[in-house]
């Protein structure tokens, strides 16, 4: 099962978007959050897979939530739920580690497979976006440390980018999941990235996606 939260300030969002969810056989509303700062320590108590978040909140916002979960070094996956379609309202987002975003009108099926691919460890961008962060990663200067990869961590990031978990990225290359997890961890590092977005980003803005 995969364990999710809501984290939304309209009560009506979450009441909707639990009336779906539950009737998925793989998918299990855990908890509910109405601002951030709850969504943080609701995340902190439950532990769940994925987080669906509102971007716009009292209070704490989605935005500043992401960032303390990643202080946390919370494991939870993270996907945007907001009706804001201006890049200045995403991108703060999934720079701060949102593994993707989805529009409130989504499709119900659509949003479901959405949470089943970022649980996998898949990242969501639509190309708009997507151009975006690239643009603000050659700005930030990080073009030049890809040189410091080995070729094993050049292969893993291919894999990145072309949407691969771990599992799927252990199988490709015939490795362990701990081994992989370790591969990560060094191109995160060695690349100044704080996620495997941006690691995405890099490898399609650098050449390395297959």
């Amino acid at each position: 099962m995969i364990r999710v939260l809501l984290v939304d300030d309209h009560q009506v969002v979450r009441r909707g978007l639990r009336t779906f969810l539950e009737i998925q056989d793989d998918i299990e509303v855990v908890g509910e959050a109405s601002d951030g700062a709850e969504g943080v320590a609701r995340t902190e108590e439950l532990k769940p897979d994925v987080v669906l978040m509102d971007v716009k909140m009292p209070g704490m916002d989605g935005v500043e939530a992401l960032r303390k979960l990643r202080e946390l070094a919370n494991p939870a996956r993270v996907l945007i739920v907001t009706s804001f379609t201006e890049q200045r309202t995403v991108v703060p987002a999934l720079r701060a580690g949102a593994a993707g975003y989805v529009y409130k009108d989504v499709d119900p099926d659509a949003l479901a497979g959405a949470i089943r691919s970022v649980h996998a460890g898949h990242v969501l961008l639509q190309p708009e976006v997507a151009g975006a962060l690239l643009s603000q990663e050659e700005a930030n200067g990080s073009q030049g440390r890809g040189g410091s990869l080995t070729e094993r961590e050049r292969e893993v990031l291919g894999l990145i980018a072309d949407g691969r978990s771990n599992r799927e990225i252990a199988r490709a290359l015939v490795l362990s999941e701990k081994t992989v997890k370790t591969h990560v961890s060094n191109i995160l590092m060695k690349l100044d990235l704080a996620d495997r977005t941006q690691a995405a980003l890099w490898a399609v803005r650098h050449g390395v996606a297959g």
